[in-house]
């Protein structure tokens, strides 16, 4: 429904940040005497702006009772914008003190495997150098749920995948990178000792693979395709990296994954590489940001430091922990 112009002179004209608290103490409160002691007005001064409010809406916005007041359907909507507005202006404070004292908050990074268990330490490491008051919150999964997130507001910026459901009017794609996937086992397994063995040796182990529809398993069919081999048929499914090196350790199984994600787990002589490229393009995972939504101060700066580690990094070397849950599925 459009406003009509006296409603349209009221908002442009005279309504200001101390009306917008009143009313959104009014909804909290349900009395006009509490809501004004906490605005700083007088009872009658808050009256009579809830008056004007009505005649300006012309609706009624609060109904009186002997117990206070309650809002009708109409001082709903506006108590919620008025505290959607107040909350704005909080931040726009909170983000110009960020700027004058130093970097402080939080912000919530999503990130796939391999970079998220070098690039992104790394970067956060150099971030907390300059700010260590910054929070960062980081979360591993693959590419597909963490745009997701992204795309909800729960998750600030991401490093991750385009894949083809991102839409390039609303999302932002920086590449940052490439990674190889290897085909790895336990240290244990039959094959550790056999040099160099070929894929079609391999069909006929137990494979630990994500779930249909991740972009791994769909480019691991693919390989088998090309080469004119059968998919593996014994397959043990899972996300969680850990789960996936337990299944690889009791159940003699193989998996494939990028080596720079467990490098310190081969070098321990715990996983061992039965073949150091199998061939699966996974294409370039980058830093992925929503068009219409800025980067808060924090955001800003851990983006920067992303796109710094990864041009000055040397071949990563994580260490990762034998319990991670990470997922593995990049």
């Amino acid at each position: 429904m459009a406003l009509n112009a006296r409603m349209r002179a009221f908002l442009k004209r005279r309504l200001n940040i101390r009306q917008l608290a009143l009313i959104a103490q009014m909804d909290e409160s349900r009395s006009v005497v509490r809501a004004a002691e906490m605005t700083g007005m007088s009872q009658p001064a808050a009256s009579t702006l809830l008056r004007i409010f009505e005649e300006s809406f012309e609706v009624p916005l609060f109904e009186r009772h002997a117990r206070g007041i309650t809002p009708t359907p109409f001082g709903e909507i506006l108590a919620r914008h008025a505290r959607a507005i107040l909350a704005e202006i909080e931040q726009i404070q909170d983000e110009i003190d960020t700027l004058k004292t130093g970097l402080s908050g939080q912000t919530a990074l999503g990130a796939i495997l391999t970079p998220g268990m070098h690039l992104v330490p790394e970067a956060i490491r150099m971030l907390k150098q300059q700010h260590p008051g910054l929070l960062v919150s980081v979360e591993l999964d693959s590419s597909r749920p963490l745009i997701e997130k992204l795309q909800a507001g729960r998750l600030d910026l991401v490093i991750a995948r385009f894949l083809d459901f991102c839409d390039p009017a609303a999302l932002q794609f920086e590449p940052l990178g490439k990674e190889s996937h290897a085909v790895i086992a336990s240290g244990t397994h039959p094959l550790a000792s056999v040099s160099k063995p070929q894929l079609k040796e391999l069909l006929g182990q137990p494979w630990v693979l994500p779930p249909s529809g991740s972009v791994l398993r769909e480019q691991l069919s693919a390989l088998f395709q090309r080469r004119g081999l059968a998919i593996p048929r014994n397959i043990l499914q899972t996300q969680s990296l850990s789960a996936a090196l337990g299944l690889l350790r009791h159940c003699n199984a193989v998996t494939p994954l990028p080596k720079a994600a467990v490098q310190p787990l081969i070098e321990s002589g715990f996983l061992r590489v039965l073949i150091d490229d199998v061939g699966i393009d996974m294409g370039p995972f980058g830093l992925v940001t929503r068009r219409t939504h800025r980067l808060s101060p924090g955001a800003q700066v851990l983006a920067d430091a992303l796109r710094l580690t990864a041009g000055v990094l040397p071949p990563p070397v994580p260490r990762l922990a034998v319990g991670s849950d990470a997922a593995f599925d990049t």
